[in-house]
């Protein structure tokens, strides 16, 4: 199939009082050392360490894009961003032109757990799907301030590579891989998974290393692939008043 034009980003910060990032070798476990399907540390065992990760962030809190395959009439209002999980399933709908995937690591117990190299795999790419591009521009929320790394969608072996990020002040330096997490000391990573004319299915793979053990856990959608597809020449809307002066979803550029 023909490669995705895609390109992409991995955003960071610290928890609370978290240590400056350790050193350490890459590791080279297999996959399978991860946890179970749904990408959370919460259902593996004997692992040092626990994640969550949530898919459906938008961004700065109102910014973000579903395809549905549903005329506008039978499209039911945007939700607020805690309830998007529900309201996208309902739908049937898929991340438009960006999934941005918060994956939220820590340690167990005071002992540190070394994160050595998040990596990108593709499952798949094709033509983008068909239906409508709904915009959830409702109001944004707070600033993010994170540390800010690169990710082309497009490479054989997607690799994160640091970069810049900001702020509204402030220029924030990149940061590289690895950092520490332990009980008290979590890190959350932010990644920006972005396609323009192509219907990607992709996740993520995360190194780990404590006390001469390694191991890889794997970070998916509830055990299937994060799915991002392009919108660039689909009808969007978002959810404004149309001419009859009734709250609708009406044509974004209208």
């Amino acid at each position: 199939m023909a490669p995705a034009q895609a390109v992409g980003g991995l955003l960071h910060h610290r928890g609370p009082g978290s240590p400056s990032p350790g050193a350490g070798k890459k590791s080279g476990a297999s996959p399978s050392a991860g946890g179970g399907p749904g990408g959370t540390g919460e259902r593996a065992t004997g692992l040092p360490l626990a994640w969550t990760v949530d898919s459906q962030v938008w961004q700065g809190g109102c910014g973000h894009d579903y395809v549905i395959d549903k005329p506008p009439a039978d499209v039911p209002p945007p939700p607020v961003q805690q309830d998007a999980g529900t309201w996208a399933a309902t739908q049937g709908a898929v991340h438009g032109r960006q999934t941005l995937v918060q994956v939220s690591v820590q340690g167990r117990s005071s002992t540190a757990v070394v994160l050595e190299a998040l990596r990108v795999r593709i499952v798949g790419r094709g033509q983008p799907l068909t239906g409508n591009s709904y915009a959830m521009d409702q109001g944004c929320g707070g600033e993010l301030t994170p540390r800010s790394f690169t990710v082309n969608l497009d490479a054989d072996r997607p690799v994160a590579r640091p970069a810049d990020g900001a702020d509204s002040a402030h220029t924030i330096p990149a940061v590289h891989f690895p950092y520490r997490v332990s009980a008290r000391d979590p890190e959350v990573l932010l990644v920006d998974a972005t396609t323009r004319a192509h219907d990607a299915r992709w996740y993520l793979e995360l190194d780990w290393s404590s006390q001469g053990r390694k191991g890889t856990i794997r970070i998916d959608d509830h055990g299937r692939p994060f799915h991002t597809t392009g919108i660039a020449d689909l009808p969007r809307y978002w959810y404004g008043t149309n001419e009859a002066g009734e709250r609708a979803w009406v044509p974004y550029d209208s």
